[in-house]
């Protein structure tokens, strides 16, 4: 029709457009409504078919019937014949020719139409059919769990001929299905009885003996009716029981397949790898969490199913049916879950547990390895509880994967108590409802509310607890466990029916199960305790008599509900929670730039890894001190610490003697008795603090340039560490006593530098002993006339004694110049009398004791002046003449003494140098060592508002990435 209306320059279309087949143009229409096309706007093919049929014309406009003829296929047109001569009529002989062959070709395309028209409209039809029977059928979906979504994946690596086999055959099948005209029938009459007996009609009254008989009838026919339905209800029950068995022979053979695939790892299943490993990003973000501080206004609201029940309720053992293996300790009646045990369950090739923080997989397929995960998990939990405490809210991170588990996170807490034993903390009961109680007030947490059938209700503790943090129940799910023992003992059964259906508590759940999982026995396994749960409620009449449905016993159901609830939980909040992380980390990033912005985003290992560096650089200073620093600081501290026994002890009780042989008899003697027993020690002792103030030292100079008060606590404590654990070499002891010893017995001096040098070092040791027993005399006999004229002080009574004893004593002191260093007791008494005489009550005791620092006085400003004149006895020593003015035995000694503290500090400084230098470093990175694998002695030592936003912001980011692959993965599932 379109080249009908083209060549003839008129359209008739009804609606729609109408396109040019040569020239692709489009011409809209409109219903009723003729156009004209100019001649000079068709297409140039058409314009030479209206040439040739109706010359070169515009105007002329033939009748629409007339035009129809010449609609023809391109290839059916006529070529264009010569012109017949004038007058010879050959154009209107050509158009009778071909009327009859249009009307031809008209009547053919009208019926092309109608064939067409008709199947057009019949595919319409046939497919609005099929939609509708389509709609009609019932919606299989909710079982595609039965065969795996990846098995058409897999269609070329796997058998499916072999996959084939093993479904059961139809006869098989059949024979499992029931007689269900029977059951129809069945039905039928329970409709009907049913009906009779609620539509309220009095019965028939019996007024002879045959109603009465037709009564019996009836009534027996009631009984018989009673027993069709027990025997309905049994066949309903072993039928579902049949196809249960069937489905789990299924998903036995569907475990199998998925543990095949997963271990084709290089086979391009992108699909299960995904799956595999999205609870295992989850799992990491959940520990994450559990180490960051969440009171920085972000709190942890991400999903997890959380355990909590009565102490020995089977909470431990759900969690084992779940996981398909015993990997808890167990005790009898006895507390074991002592600290929150995150499990991650997943799916994988072979059924292993490992820890968070190790790298050893344990077989759960051995008994070996199960032993030795429930003695590892055990002292975990031993050693996270601190001293003093009971139970421990450290949590131990423990995953578990294995072909078939179903995938999601539980969190298996301590069990409420309701009465604290002995040996227990007495606040356990308060904190195992505080741990359990922080991990439930997540509003996104999955409660899983353990209940002990086999006790009474009223006697549980938890459901309270729950009902308190989840008082709607829209995310708790509530298990009755010990399910068998609860209908041996319990006498009305209709109890454990008003609990699953949520009647007898007051709390509310999402969904309510029975589970029996065990048979009282720790050593029996997981599919004998499957087979004996099985067993049971095939045989229960709990499911026979209709007070528990099908899907609400058996822990496979259970763990399928769980995860399912589980992962509706994850999808509807974890975008959520990462949009809460994205804005605690720019509130963090926005801080830091406002109070940090010149310094560098350092966390706290960051920060000990830099102060490490620098403590081991202080440390290595140590070496670079020069040996004549070492001697001199030793040579000082050594003389400061034994000077007072070598004045004391040595030289006065042998000067006093006022013998020559005396007095070189008896410092012998003294010098080897402190040799062989004190003098070593001391030394070492000086060494030791020698060493620990020149590391202190180089510490606090270096933290005068570093300007950065951070790293003072951790210094300080490694420096304290060190020097505690650093122990000295008691070996070098041995031969530091031998080269003292043969360095005092050495006495001669052999040139005169070394003669001055010792009695300059005597006088300045007399000067600082005169001059401490000056100040002594002054406290005892108080001020002058001189401070009491210029101070205004005034002396005490006892001062007042003192003085009149001074001025006594030091009048004999005069009259016998040299006087012994003690009083004689007639003295003592002279000069008490004389006292006396004077007014001045004076004690024996007080006598003796100013005379002793009288004395002394006088004995070292006599040593003072026999000093000097040893400084020209030299020439008198080297050549041994005796001359008692210049017997300066006194500068042998200390020249023995200085020489002893020259040598002494010399081989400490190479014991220093060579060893204990060397030992120190060894020491301070053993602590550093030892401190770096500590977090809480770092989280005490680096402290800070800097380091804890630095903190803050590495978690926050990391939280955020983990948050951001984990839903990008999730995503990729859907």
């Amino acid at each position: 029709m379109t080249f009908l209306c083209h060549l003839a320059g008129n359209m008739l279309r009804v609606g729609g457009k109408v396109t040019c087949r040569a020239c692709r143009n489009v011409v809209p229409t409109r219903t009723g409504v003729k156009f004209r096309i100019p001649l000079q706007k068709l297409h140039p093919l058409y314009r030479a078919i209206h040439h040739r049929y109706y010359g070169n014309t515009n105007t002329q406009r033939p009748p629409h019937r007339t035009a129809a003829r010449y609609f023809t296929s391109m290839s059916r047109l006529p070529m264009r014949t010569p012109k017949p001569p004038p007058g010879s009529g050959g154009r209107g002989y050509q158009q009778k020719r071909n009327f009859w062959v249009a009307r031809l070709a008209a009547r053919l395309l009208k019926l092309r139409y109608i064939l067409l028209g008709s199947a057009v409209g019949g595919g319409y039809t046939a497919k609005k059919t099929y939609d509708e029977w389509k709609d009609m059928l019932p919606d299989l979906s909710e079982y595609n769990w039965v065969i795996p979504d990846f098995v058409w994946e897999l269609s070329e690596q796997i058998d499916l001929d072999k996959f084939a086999k093993a479904l059961p055959e139809m006869e098989e099948i059949a024979k499992l299905l029931p007689d269900f005209d029977k059951i129809g029938e069945n039905f039928t009459f329970i409709k009907s009885l049913l009906s009779s007996e609620t539509s309220g009609e009095p019965p028939l009254k019996a007024t002879d003996a045959s109603t009465a008989a037709s009564q019996d009838d009836k009534q027996y026919k009631k009984s018989s009716d009673k027993e069709k339905i027990d025997q309905l209800q049994e066949d309903l029950l072993r039928t579902q029981l049949k196809y249960q068995r069937m489905l789990e022979r299924l998903e036995k053979e569907n475990k199998e397949l998925r543990k095949v695939v997963l271990q084709k790892d290089d086979k391009g299943i992108h699909q299960r790898k995904v799956k595999k490993s999205l609870i295992d990003l989850y799992s990491e973000v959940l520990d994450i969490l559990s180490d960051y501080d969440a009171n920085y206004n972000t709190q942890d609201h991400l999903p997890r199913v959380v355990v909590v029940g009565d102490q020995s309720a089977g909470k431990t053992s759900v969690l084992e049916m779940i996981a398909q293996a015993r990997i808890f300790p167990r005790g009898s009646g006895e507390m074991m879950t002592r600290s929150p045990v995150k499990v991650t369950l997943s799916e994988g090739p072979h059924h292993v547990a490992l820890f968070k923080d190790s790298g050893r997989e344990f077989d759960l397929t051995k008994e070996e390895d199960l032993a030795a995960l429930r003695h590892e998990i055990e002292l975990r939990m031993r050693k996270s509880v601190k001293e003093g405490q009971t139970v421990s809210c450290e949590t131990i991170s423990l995953s578990v994967k294995g072909p078939g588990i179903q995938r999601m996170v539980l969190v298996d807490l301590p069990g409420v108590i309701s009465t604290v034993t002995s040996g227990m903390a007495s606040d356990t009961k308060e904190t195992i409802f505080s741990i359990s109680k922080a991990y439930m007030q997540n509003p996104n947490a999955i409660i899983l509310c353990i209940q002990d059938g086999s006790v009474d209700a009223e006697r549980s503790i938890v459901t309270d607890l729950v009902s308190q943090m989840d008082p709607h129940g829209k995310r708790t799910i509530f298990v009755l466990t010990k399910v068998d023992l609860a209908e041996k003992n319990l006498t009305s059964p209709s109890r454990i029916q008003q609990i699953v259906e949520g009647k007898l508590f007051p709390m509310k759940a999402l969904g309510y199960f029975a589970v029996v999982t065990g048979k009282g026995s720790s050593g029996e396994s997981i599919d004998s305790i499957k087979d004996y749960e099985e067993d049971f409620f095939q045989n229960s009449r709990l499911l026979r008599d209709g007070m528990l449905k099908a899907h609400q016993v058996t822990t496979k159901n259970l763990s399928l509900a769980v995860s399912d609830c589980f992962w509706k939980m994850v999808r509807e909040s974890v975008e959520q929670q990462a949009d809460v992380f994205k804005a605690s980390r720019f509130n963090l990033e926005t801080e830091w730039k406002n109070n940090y912005p010149r310094l560098r985003e350092l966390d706290r290992n960051e920060l000990y890894e830099k102060a490490k560096n620098e403590i081991l650089d202080e440390v290595i200073n140590l070496s670079q001190v020069t040996p004549q620093h070492w001697e001199a600081i030793l040579q000082k501290k050594l003389w400061e610490r034994v000077s007072t026994h070598v004045i004391e002890n040595i030289y006065l009780p042998a000067a006093q003697t006022m013998d020559s042989g005396t007095f070189n008899t008896t410092v012998d003697i003294k010098l080897k008795q402190w040799t062989d027993k004190q003098l070593p020690h001391k030394a070492l002792e000086v060494a030791w603090e020698t060493l620990q103030e020149e590391f202190a030292r180089f510490m606090a100079e270096y933290k005068g340039k570093d300007q950065d008060d951070i790293f003072d606590k951790l210094k300080e404590a490694v420096k304290d560490e060190s020097i505690k654990r650093h122990k000295w070499n008691e070996r070098a002891m041995d031969s530091l006593r031998v080269i003292q010893h043969n360095a005092l017995e050495d006495r001669s001096i052999t040139d005169k530098p070394q003669w001055d040098a010792a009695i300059q070092f005597m006088e300045q040791t007399l000067q600082s002993r005169l001059k401490d027993t000056e100040a002594v005399i002054n406290d005892m006999v108080g001020p002058d006339w001189k401070e009491r004229w210029m101070s205004w002080k005034n002396r005490t009574p006892d001062q007042h004694i003192r003085n009149e004893t001074r001025t006594e004593l030091e009048r004999l002191l005069k009259l016998h110049d040299e006087h012994t260093a003690y009083l004689a007791n007639d003295e003592v008494t002279t000069v008490r009398k004389n006292l006396e005489g004077r007014g001045v009550e004076v004690d024996p005791v007080l006598i003796k004791d100013t005379w002793h620092q009288l004395y002394r006085r006088h004995f070292l400003q006599k040593a003072l002046a026999h000093c000097s004149l040893c400084k020209r006895g030299f020439y008198y020593y080297q050549r041994h003449f005796v001359d008692s003015e210049l017997e300066c035995n006194d500068v042998v000694l200390f020249w023995r003494i200085q020489r002893m503290l020259v040598i002494t500090a010399n081989t400490l400084r190479q014991q220093l140098t060579n060893t204990e230098v060397r030992r120190l470093e060894k020491n301070v990175k053993e602590v550093l060592e030892d401190f770096g694998e500590d977090m809480e002695k770092k989280s005490q030592l680096i402290t800070g508002r800097r380091v804890q936003l630095a903190e803050d912001l590495k978690k926050v980011r990391e939280i955020q990435e983990k948050l951001e692959a984990f839903i990008e993965a999730l995503h990729k599932e859907k």
